[in-house]
């Protein structure tokens, strides 16, 4: 199954994980922080840059996000620029970033307000996993979204533990 599907943050872990979804068929749209970083990964696996989250998320079906904090994740979700003004409705958020639980819950709340499906999984496995592809996520979320999000990690890094 193959989606459009946005990837914000190439940092260590971010650039090896979304070019296993690139791997795997999937059109990639990217967003990261430093242009030269998001031109480098096109340059590796094709798709698409973009100079903010919320024109990364456009048409994307899913939007998979891991930068490095609570800020960071509110940085890239919210605002004019922020990934959930660039979605469309009933489109899933599943946020790789290891944040605090109110963090987590304040995002599930405010995607949910906005239409947005949204997961919460951070990883465990480090860059090795991330470059091997074998990570393990540990997902919590609603079972719709879940449901939706699960096919495309399970192909992309397939430990995942709901």
């Amino acid at each position: 199954m193959s989606e459009t599907v946005a990837f914000l943050g190439l940092g260590v872990m971010g650039y090896p994980m979304a070019g296993h979804l690139a791997r795997h068929g999937h059109t990639m749209r990217v967003y990261n922080r430093s242009a030269a970083r998001a031109e480098a990964w096109l340059r590796e696996h094709g798709g698409s840059a973009h100079p903010t989250p919320a024109a990364a998320a456009q048409g994307a079906a899913l939007v998979f996000c891991c930068v490095g904090n609570d800020d960071d994740l509110r940085q890239v979700c919210l605002g004019a620029e922020g990934a959930f003004a660039g979605m469309a409705e009933r489109t899933l958020f599943v946020d790789h970033t290891t944040t605090s639980a109110q963090v987590a819950k304040e995002m599930a709340h405010l995607a949910r307000e906005a239409g947005i499906g949204f997961i919460d999984a951070p990883v465990s496995g480090g860059q090795a996993g991330a470059e091997n592809g074998v990570l393990t996520v540990m997902c919590g979320g609603d079972a719709g979204p879940y449901g939706r999000a699960e096919p495309v990690i399970a192909a992309s890094w397939p430990v995942a533990v709901p």
